[in-house]
């Protein structure tokens, strides 16, 4: 095998997409699949086994998600970095139906280096590959701008997480459930505190805060990520 290929895995529950992936990579004589796959389980595996460059990999899949996979390849990764002191080369792409609003975010963060529609596999994915195997991030245009929405509106809550990540744990516990809709004497309960000590957290936290009604709580709770809209 020529040293200068990009070796790629490829994983997807559908044998069907697997060939078509292989087909359009045949096309490019700097690229060699040297695996395949059906499962996150079966990722992992050949990671070690043919050590590629880059795995193509589904989002939903059987036994192993593509996300927990991910996660998982990125801890040995790390392993063997500590214990080679060589970086290791593999990076994933993740290839999905999914919408990019639905999972960017926690697939950058588990590590991912590329985020690619299948609708869109046949004209980008080769040019894709290359660029995560060189060690960069590849994003379509539409993926890069629901990236810098989701920032923005990260940092447009940093403020107010970082007072909340200042409470105390029981004052943000007390914070969650007055939140939730309970009263002092549930929380109380819940807490085996008495209603006037609650009241007492409730206090600090509308100085800490600068909130005073439930409402305030709620709308809070939900910009920060600590409710449902179901709840």
């Amino acid at each position: 095998m020529r040293p200068d290929l990009i070796r790629v895995v490829l994983v997807d529950d559908h044998a069907v997409v697997r060939t078509g992936l292989k087909a359009i990579l045949a096309t490019a004589k700097d690229i060699m699949v040297v695996g395949e796959g059906a499962t996150g389980r079966d990722a992992l595996t050949l990671a070690e086994r043919f050590d590629p460059h880059v795995i193509v990999m589904d989002l939903s899949m059987p036994e192993m998600d593509g996300l927990t996979a991910t996660r998982e390849l990125e801890k040995a990764a790390a392993t063997r970095n500590v214990e080679s002191g060589t970086p290791a080369t593999r990076r994933v792409l993740m290839l999905t139906m999914h919408s990019e609003d639905e999972h960017l975010v926690a697939m950058l963060e588990a590590g991912a280096g590329g985020y690619l529609l299948k609708t869109v596999a046949e004209r980008e994915l080769v040019d894709a590959v290359r660029t995560v195997a060189a060690g960069d991030i590849y994003l379509q245009p539409s993926a890069t701008r629901v990236l810098a929405r989701k920032v923005a509106k990260k940092e447009e809550h940093a403020d107010e997480r970082s007072r909340f990540d200042r409470l105390t744990d029981r004052e943000q516990v007390v914070l969650r459930l007055f939140a939730e809709g309970h009263t002092a004497p549930e929380i109380g309960e819940q807490l085996s505190i008495s209603p006037k000590t609650v009241d007492t957290y409730k206090q600090r936290i509308n100085e800490k805060l600068h909130i005073t009604h439930r409402t305030d709580y709620v709308k809070l709770a939900l910009r920060l990520g600590l409710l449902t809209t179901d709840s």
